[in-house]
C-alpha cells in the first residue's frame, strides 16, 4: 500500500500556538490556501481513497484537496486528533508539553489520552487499513499529533529521543510511505 500523510490546513488556534486536540476548529484562510495548494500538488498522484479524521479542519483539508476529482472520503475517527482534555486551549507554556509527549515515560491522566494509547489507536489504524487497501493509494488527512505516532511507526523513533512532538508534520505538508 502506498500512503501519503497530510496534516490539515492553518487554524488560527495554530497560529496562537493553542493546543486543539479534539476541539473542532476551522480552517482559517491560510488554511484553506494551504489546502487548495496541496490539492494541486497532488493532482497528478492517482489516490483511490481519502480517509479523514472527522474533525473539522481536517474535513474541510480532505474536501478541498479532493476538489473537482471523483475520490471517495471516508470518515474515521480513529484518525482524530489525540484528546488533551484540560489541556486543551492552552499553549505549551502553560503546562509540561514535553511530559505529554514523553514516550519513555508514557504518564498517565485523568483527562488526557496518554501517549502508549494513541501509539496503540494509531497502530491498530495501520494494521486496518493496510488490510483494507493492500494494493490502493490512500491519503490520510490528520492532525499533527497523529502524524508523531505515524512517522514514529513507520520511520522509527531515532535514537536517545524521549519527547516525540517534533515528529510532527506541518500544516498540508505530505509525508508518502510503502506499507
Amino acid at each position: 500500500m502506498r500512503l501519503l500523510v497530510t496534516r490539515h490546513g492553518q487554524t488560527d488556534w495554530n497560529i496562537a500556538r493553542k493546543i486543539q486536540g479534539s476541539t473542532d476548529i476551522e480552517l482559517n484562510e491560510t488554511g484553506i490556501l494551504q489546502a487548495k495548494a496541496t490539492r494541486e500538488k497532488l493532482l497528478t498522484e492517482k489516490i483511490d481513497v481519502i480517509i479523514s479524521s472527522p474533525l473539522k479542519r481536517a474535513k474541510k483539508t480532505a474536501e478541498l484537496i479532493a476538489s473537482g476529482r471523483d475520490i471517495p472520503i471516508i470518515i474515521d475517527s480513529d484518525i482524530k486528533e489525540r484528546y488533551f482534555g484540560k489541556f486543551e486551549g492552552k499553549t505549551p507554556e502553560e503546562f509540561d508539553f514535553d511530559e505529554i509527549w514523553n514516550y519513555k515515560l508514557n504518564k498517565k491522566y485523568e483527562d488526557a489520552e496518554n501517549i502508549g494509547d494513541l501509539f496503540d489507536r494509531i497502530q491498530k489504524f495501520l494494521n486496518k487499513i493496510q488490510k483494507d487497501y493492500p494494493d490502493k493509494t490512500v491519503l490520510l488527512v490528520t492532525h499533527g499529533g497523529i502524524t508523531v505516532p505515524i512517522r514514529a511507526i513507520l520511520e522509527g523513533i531515532p535514537d536517545g529521543m524521549e519527547v516525540l512532538r517534533g515528529l510532527g508534520i506541518d500544516n498540508c505538508e505530505v509525508k508518502e510511505y510503502d506499507i
